[in-house]
């Protein structure tokens, strides 16, 4: 968005002091002009905000043009990194780390890094597996987070693009979904860590909104009949639970009946044994 020079220029410096290889490093500015920033860091303006999922699409898409701009038709680009622009990355070996994962597994599509505070702290919500278990134990899981995560391209050109329509708010589950769905593997490693400023997801003015009307386009779009009905009654509970405050909560139910009135195509209902095994993994999707 532009307002966050300072941490923008240290994430870059974190990631040009990464050891191996340089990555190609791309910063997307989301309707608004950029600073120039340092050499070999490309610039890429949007006529406007296309929001997080249809931001990352546009950036996957440009580093291919660039790709086959360069004579390499595309398929050069193996792994996408996306990173918060208030991140930093603490260690120098990160991105051998996440070169090594991929190299090391075929299977694997996507890994989620740790995302921890200024003390070293990761928040619950933070650890994508019920309950926020321990942070410092890394493992299969059936979803991902959005601040840092790297993705193997093969799976984007195999399940498609992140959901340009959500906007902000569980376009990582969407995506981890059909990925799950497609026999790829999401890892989450402790030891692949981005520092971030804490925060709560409340202080974007469209969170309530889009929370409740993307978990209802989640669960049209992707579960089977019927278990819609249960993910959107456990998730209505676990929000009434919560307790927010009475403008969020109003907010919430009008994305929510908004998400049951709009549709969001195309539906691709799991395969039960996709249910099955994100339940294995330790979260069905109905929680």
């Amino acid at each position: 968005m532009g307002d966050r020079e300072k941490e923008l220029l240290a994430l870059l410096d974190s990631v040009a002091a990464q050891e191996g290889d340089p990555a190609t490093v791309v910063v997307l500015g989301q309707g608004v002009e950029l600073p120039r920033l340092r050499d070999g860091v490309a610039v890429v303006g949007l006529p406007e905000n296309l929001g997080i999922p249809g931001g990352r699409n546009a950036g996957v898409r440009w580093l291919r043009e660039r790709e086959r701009e360069r004579g390499g038709g595309g398929e050069g680009v193996d792994v996408v990194l996306v990173l918060d622009d208030d991140g930093l990355l603490p260690r120098t070996d990160t991105l051998r780390l996440v070169r090594e994962a991929f190299a090391a597994n075929p299977r694997l599509g996507i890994v989620g890094f740790r995302i921890a505070d200024e003390e070293g702290v990761s928040q619950r919500r933070h650890v994508p597996r019920l309950g926020g278990a321990d942070p410092l134990v890394s493992g299969p899981v059936t979803t991902f987070l959005g601040g840092a995560h790297a993705i193997r391209t093969r799976v984007i050109d195999q399940v498609g693009e992140f959901p340009a329509p959500f906007f902000y708010a569980h376009e990582e589950t969407d995506f981890a979904w059909r990925a799950l769905d497609a026999g790829w593997e999401i890892d989450y490693r402790a030891d692949l860590v981005l520092t971030h400023p804490r925060t709560a997801p409340s202080r974007h003015a469209v969170y309530y909104r889009n929370t409740g009307r993307n978990r209802v386009w989640l669960a049209k779009r992707h579960l089977p009949a019927v278990l819609v009905p249960v993910y959107l009654a456990s998730w209505a509970a676990y929000t009434l639970v919560r307790r927010p405050p009475a403008a969020g909560l109003r907010a919430w139910w009008a994305g929510f009946f908004e998400g049951v009135r709009t549709p969001c195509p195309p539906r691709r209902p799991l395969r039960w044994r996709t249910v099955w095994r994100m339940t294995r993994l330790g979260r069905p999707p109905v929680i």
